[in-house]
């Protein structure tokens, strides 16, 4: 009665986390990206060092702070995965950025 709908795959971006290789859908983030990875956190808190994931996926809690692409304190949950991205845990505090 009802035609089948074709089974359509939405493409994907190779990205890097934990210098692990690893196939998500493209216009994802970063943060989902990590949650696709299974890690048990993308970084610790600094007071005592438990762990944490993404949590509010919209950018207020800061629990996604991660490394991307060499760069510290990124929000991982507001930034779009691109091929060859890397993602890694961020350890310690953050630290406030210098010079202009």
């Amino acid at each position: 009665m009802f035609a089948q709908r074709p089974d359509s795959r939405p493409a994907t971006v190779e990205v890097f986390v934990s210098d692990t290789a690893l196939l998500v859908p493209e216009g994802a983030s970063a943060a989902a990206a990590v949650m696709l990875a299974g890690l048990p956190a993308i970084r610790e808190t600094p007071v005592s060092g438990a762990p944490r994931l993404p949590y509010c996926m919209m950018g207020i809690c800061f629990d996604c702070l991660a490394e991307i692409d060499g760069v510290a304190n990124r929000q991982a949950c507001m930034v779009p995965v691109a091929p060859g991205m890397r993602i890694a845990p961020q350890h310690g505090a953050r630290v406030a950025r210098t010079g202009a």
